[in-house]
């Protein structure tokens, strides 16, 4: 079994957080699944990445039960959870061709349960049809047409590729630069017209509890916040490998305060993603 685990822990924890948004919850169902998978008859797990695969799936599908009735009382927008994708192989270190982006994430809270564990097997790991059916007690129809909805649902055409744009390093240090600078018409400059700012505090500390939808008001609330947590202390930023994705991480001290996600549409930025809730940034 510790075999079992070492080849195939980062591959469950990366299929368990997709289907979650939880790195808190991805864990758990990792060492929860390896731990029943101790008094499953060997001859169940002739093929061990299928059945594990399997349990995962099944884990998560409950488990995202209860979120759904979490996710109806919490305070404002509920953006996933942020995880360091550094090159050591950790259990938070993801296999990040198997990754889906930050900003996918997000989009994967429209989906159902179902709907959402066949859009992951399918986009993130590959899975094919046949075995995406086996996995979830479904016919291959069926998942052919939940992999349809899904789709529609996130605003994803047939013939368009999942797999997002790395934003570049340099847009990130310009779109930071300019806000620390306090410089506003260059914020907007670099905006698209449709641009919206989605922040989580989670009802913890101070995040808009609507997406902000405006170029203007999204730039002066962005200010306007770096501007407040500065004035409350020795505030810095630093770039971070974050979900395979280069992103902002502000600290004041050693602790920090905000994950920043930054997504771009042609020359623009198109979403910004703002985590500010304490509970999810103890891996960051």
């Amino acid at each position: 079994m510790e075999e079992l685990y070492d080849k195939y822990k980062a591959l469950l924890f990366t299929l368990a957080y997709q289907l979650t948004g939880s790195a808190a919850d991805a864990e758990d169902v990792v060492q929860d699944v390896f731990f029943k998978a101790c008094d499953v008859d060997p001859e169940r797990l002739r093929e061990p990445k299928a059945y594990l695969c399997k349990m995962v799936t099944n884990r998560c599908l409950d488990l995202q039960k209860s979120a759904r009735r979490r996710r109806e009382v919490y305070v404002g927008p509920w953006l996933p959870e942020p995880i360091p994708t550094p090159e050591a192989d950790t259990l938070e270190t993801v296999v990040r061709r198997d990754l889906l982006s930050y900003g996918m994430l997000v989009l994967l809270e429209r989906l159902s349960p179902t709907e959402r564990a066949v859009f992951v097997l399918r986009e993130a790991l590959g899975f094919d049809y046949p075995d995406i059916a086996e996995l979830l007690g479904k016919r291959e129809t069926n998942c052919r047409m939940l992999m349809s909805r899904a789709r529609s649902k996130m605003g994803i055409s047939e013939e368009e590729t999942v797999a997002a744009d790395a934003i570049e390093l340099e847009w990130v240090s310009r779109f930071l630069t300019s806000l620390e600078q306090g410089n506003v018409d260059l914020v907007l400059s670099l905006l698209s017209e449709d641009v919206m700012l989605v922040t989580d505090g989670g009802g913890k500390v101070t995040a808009a509890t609507h997406p902000i939808q405006t170029r203007e008001q999204v730039a002066l609330i962005l200010a306007g916040a770096l501007h407040g947590l500065k004035s409350q202390g020795s505030l810095h930023s630093e770039f971070a490998a974050l979900n395979g994705e280069t992103g902002i991480v502000l600290r004041s001290g050693d602790e920090a305060v905000a994950a920043i996600y930054l997504q771009h549409r042609g020359e623009k930025i198109h979403r910004i993603y703002v985590v500010r809730n304490p509970d999810k940034l103890t891996r960051v």
